[in-house]
């Protein structure tokens, strides 16, 4: 990617300049969306034309995996390929500042100086889910910059990792053995939102027995017809990019069946209703923020522990007063 952009551009330069490689103009579109900036109606509104081109891939798993070894092992890989890459590191929070703690360069050393790779951390602030409230817009900015995959590296928070899933289209899961992942990931919820499971620093003990565990687990919770997705498990040792050539064939091999089967644009259907979902009730909680601050909502509050109201009846009236 190449070239700089002033902070005074309007809008469409700016977006312009993004589509054109512009490292700087792609930042500070992130960087609007991250500050849900007043000027986010009309950056979205110019990237929509542009979105819908890249293969979003999640990958997901506890803290100590390797996710970020991992990552830059696929991204090495795809580059191979001559395509366009884009990360989206999500750090946990700064208590004092709000920001990511993991600098997006400590990580993905190998890569920051290709021009053709644009990584981003990003603050998760508490969120849940290991993503920050802003991944899907920051994923539409990489999307329409011309990034052909962009991937989504998750907090490792661990049982509310899920939400990973309804944000990628291929999710990959990532565990490691001596960790007791196999149980952790049926706990969590994990096997079911897995589309691949990579079992990294295979090189230890115990990596074939946590392989066959994975598997055994899918098995056993398969309900799956004809031509449904059976995710593959496969082994690595990404500080030595060993196995890459397994875990691209595994991708490889899901993306052709999400386009094959009409699943891509499925699962691409619930993101973007999520999506406006998200929005729409943000959107309300800044209009109940109102009514609190005019009194209304602790008004309504009052007559409940009063007994003049019952919560259905206060609730029907915010909903109303939302509305009007």
């Amino acid at each position: 990617m190449a070239a700089g952009a002033r902070a005074d551009l309007s809008i469409d330069d700016l977006v312009r300049r993004a589509r054109e490689g512009s490292p700087r103009a792609v930042a500070r579109l992130i960087s609007l969306v991250e500050d849900a900036s007043p000027q986010l109606r009309e950056v979205m509104a110019a990237l929509a034309p542009h979105t819908g081109r890249a293969w979003v891939i999640g990958l997901t798993g506890s803290p100590g995996v390797g996710k970020s070894t991992t990552t830059s092992m696929i991204v090495s890989a795809l580059r191979a390929r001559d395509l366009r890459v884009g990360i989206l590191a999500v750090d946990p929070s700064s208590p004092f500042s709000g920001g990511a703690l993991l600098g997006d360069r400590i990580r993905m050393q190998d890569h920051v100086l290709d021009r053709e790779v644009y990584i981003r951390s990003m603050a998760s602030r508490g969120h849940l889910g290991g993503l920050a409230w802003s991944t899907p817009q920051a994923l539409r900015v990489l999307d329409a910059c011309g990034c052909d995959v962009v991937l989504v590296e998750t907090v490792g928070v661990g049982q509310s990792e899920v939400e990973v899933a309804r944000t990628a289209d291929t999710t990959v899961v990532l565990l490691a053995p001596g960790m007791g992942d196999g149980v952790q990931a049926a706990k969590a919820g994990i096997l079911e939102i897995g589309d691949v499971f990579v079992v990294n620093k295979a090189d230890r003990e115990g990596a074939d027995a946590t392989v066959r565990d994975i598997r055994g687990m899918i098995s056993l919770g398969e309900r799956r017809q004809a031509g449904d997705w059976r995710p593959p498990v496969v082994k690595s040792v990404a500080s030595r990019s060993e196995g890459v050539d397994d875990v691209m064939e595994a991708l490889d091999k899901h993306w052709d069946w999400l386009q094959s089967s009409g699943e891509l644009g499925r699962r691409r259907h619930r993101r973007a209703a999520d999506e406006i979902e998200a929005l729409a009730v943000t959107a309300l909680r800044e209009r109940i923020g109102d009514l609190r601050s005019g009194r209304g909502l602790d008004d309504l509050a009052a007559q409940v522990v009063a007994g003049d109201l019952d919560p259905y009846t206060a609730a029907d009236r915010l909903v109303a007063a939302v509305a009007g």
